[in-house]
């Protein structure tokens, strides 16, 4: 019997690899592709099959999650993803990548589902921000190391797929030693009422779920698009070995501290200034003349915007009841899909048709838009008004 601590540490762990494994694939593939020729818009059409596959998977979810419990569907995501990229190097073809990238997005997304809702649902409304915190600093601190690793395929193409796959591996391993669970509530609604819950949850946590909707829109954009971008402006691999860290980096410095001033302050006011702040420093990128000051203005955009997946979830999980948090971790997980497809998407037309600046100007204007959609939410609807009506 394992305590809740070690199931706790272990379950960070993990998330760290998954993090790992993202930030790796994303630069990775695009720089590849970029590479053998490929457009920068198709490039991003391939980023986005990542979050196709969440998109694919994740109304048929729920019910696994009830039957079988976190610890099995967490293997079988990173199972399924640690097969998926081994295969990867096997054969450059961007159709095989495509479909690789889907089936490894469908992973990932069982992955964190499983995760999300069982860490959501173990944390005290207290407690919750600093626990999500954590799981954000573990995935952010896996997916800032992820990029520099991209270098490895200087040495051998495969070398780095091995060594996500290596950490899958490894990963497995301690998810073995832990004790599964179950969601409170073991049934599972027909059909007609599941889109009812999810359209009350909808109702009740938007502005969370834009958070998680931004965070997929920067997450793809900066690590898919932007190699391409600053390659094209001259700054070559090694700038961006340096500039993706440095947006994890910030991230992972601000990220407790954020979540520790949400428990205090609110998510909104916390939220909305992230937005604001963090949407500026991208505007404020147009400005550069140096790498330093580049690599600055990334660091403070990710301070405030490293954050905004973890601060998202928790904000949705504090607005709906606990036994809407499956339901509200799936549409958490559409939103960042759905974010991280428009982002390499809008991303790449921009930079292939309005060159300098564009990807700047996407970023920024993208969350400055969020941050005024948050501001219009009323937190009228709280869970506990709509418990008392339903």
């Amino acid at each position: 019997m394992r305590s809740a601590r070690y199931r706790f540490a272990v379950l960070i762990a993990v998330v760290f690899v998954s993090g790992f494994a993202q930030g790796l694939l994303l630069p990775l593939l695009a720089i590849l592709l970029e590479r053998a020729g490929v457009s920068s818009s198709v490039n991003g059409l391939s980023a986005s099959a990542f979050y196709i596959g969440i998109l694919l998977i994740s109304p048929f979810i729920e019910k696994p999650l009830h039957k079988f419990g976190y610890k099995k569907l967490i293997i079988t995501g990173i199972a399924l993803t640690c097969v998926s990229v081994l295969i990867l190097p096997l054969w450059e073809a961007i159709w095989f990548w495509f479909i690789l990238r889907v089936l490894i997005g469908i992973g990932d997304h069982i992955f964190h589902f499983a995760t999300q809702v069982w860490l959501t649902s173990m944390s005290t409304e207290k407690r919750r921000g600093r626990n999500i915190a954590i799981y954000g600093v573990s995935f952010g601190l896996g997916f800032g190391i992820g990029p520099v690793m991209t270098r490895l395929v200087e040495i051998h193409q495969a070398l780095p797929f091995i060594v996500a796959a290596a950490l899958c591996v490894l990963s497995l391993s301690l998810l073995i030693r832990i004790d599964n669970e179950y969601p409170e509530n073991i049934t599972t609604p027909d059909v007609q009422s599941t889109w009812q819950r999810y359209g009350k949850v909808f109702r009740m946590s938007w502005a969370g779920l834009l958070g998680t909707f931004g965070y997929g829109f920067i997450e793809t954009a900066v690590h898919s698009n932007f190699p391409v971008y600053a390659i094209r402006q001259g700054l070559g691999i090694e700038a961006v070995s340096i500039l993706l860290p440095a947006f994890a980096v910030g991230a992972l410095v601000f990220q407790v501290p954020l979540g520790l001033l949400s428990d205090r302050f609110g998510r909104k006011p916390i939220l909305m200034i992230s937005l604001f702040i963090g949407g500026m420093s991208f505007l404020a990128m147009n400005l550069a003349d140096s790498l330093v000051y580049l690599t600055t203005m990334f660091v403070v955009a990710g301070l405030f915007l490293g954050s905004l997946f973890s601060m998202g979830i928790t904000y949705m999980a504090d607005l709906l009841p606990r036994e809407l948090l499956p339901a509200g971790n799936i549409l958490a997980g559409i939103c960042f899909s759905l974010g991280s497809i428009f982002g390499p998407l809008i991303g790449g037309f921009a930079i292939q048709f309005f060159k300098e600046g564009s990807i700047y100007y996407t970023i920024g204007g993208m969350m400055l838009i969020l941050f005024i959609a948050i501001t219009f939410f009323q937190q009228s609807q709280s869970k506990q008004t709509v418990e008392g009506q339903s």
